[in-house]
């Protein structure tokens, strides 16, 4: 049995998240009737992480296992044959048989992106957060470095999925900015539901002012929801990337 790890693309607009649902159209699920069209036998993917409904990933790590005997190479062609326009394929290799794409995963990055200005962009309206409120880019870049370090970040999660500890490090959280776009760029260890979205709607409220950047850390240890910024809409939130060791990791790390 071969197990494969798959890099994949996607724009999220049009599926109800990463994971497969019952009713609702999700990647997952879309990957895995094209990866059971081209394998002629049934195949079940893992994701590296579980991405909402409307948020998009511009490099993405799934693996499968299969008896088919594809040529590696011809895995990512052959897939898309099969895949919509806004999934894509773009490398697989052959993983070791222990591989899991969530549990060998050692850090991740995402990146929020907000275009700050009163005049809506047609052309980013599923793929970045339009937020007309004039935003301090500087207290914005104060704000997400607070958030670097090992910190308790229940402060800014969502209730959902359980979890043995809400600790995490984060290992860079840094603000880039091109004209009127600005983009939150994080990466961490592992990260909590909606972590990323309820750090960004912390880094907005500082940005208009309604928060002191340097309070974040306190804000942090009391754990309190309450006290830190809003869970920000899912378009604005891209994976970016992901590590891994070996092969896989190599795969992932290309430009």
């Amino acid at each position: 049995m071969r197990n494969i790890a798959l890099r994949l693309a996607y724009d999220g607009t049009n599926y109800h998240g990463w994971q497969v649902q019952k009713t609702d159209v999700s990647v997952a699920g879309t990957v895995e009737k094209a990866l059971t069209q081209i394998c002629k036998e049934p195949v079940k993917v893992v994701g590296c992480g579980r991405t909402d409904a409307g948020v998009h990933a511009l490099r993405y790590c799934a693996n499968f296992k299969t008896g088919c005997a594809i040529p590696i190479d011809r895995v990512p062609l052959a897939l898309n044959t099969h895949l919509p326009f806004d999934i894509a394929a773009s490398d697989a290799v052959e993983a070791p048989e222990d591989f899991n794409a969530i549990l060998s995963c050692e850090k991740k990055e995402y990146v929020y992106k907000i275009v700050n200005t009163r005049l809506r962009d047609p052309f980013l309206n599923d793929r970045a957060c339009f937020y007309p409120s004039p935003l301090d880019y500087g207290r914005m870049e104060a704000a997400a470095r607070a958030f670097e370090g090992t910190h308790d970040f229940a402060a800014v999660r969502s209730v959902g999925t359980d979890v043995k500890s809400t600790v995490r490090t984060i290992y860079w959280c840094e603000m880039e900015r091109e004209g009127e776009l600005f983009t939150m760029r994080v990466c961490a260890n592992g990260f909590l539901y909606n972590m990323v979205r309820a750090i960004m709607g912390t880094v907005v409220y500082a940005g208009l002012g309604k928060l002191d950047p340097a309070a974040i850390p306190a804000l942090l240890e009391t754990g309190d929801r309450r006290l830190t910024g809003p869970t920000m809409p899912p378009q604005g939130l891209y994976m970016s990337r992901v590590w891994y060791p070996g092969a896989v990791g190599e795969m992932m790390q290309k430009p």
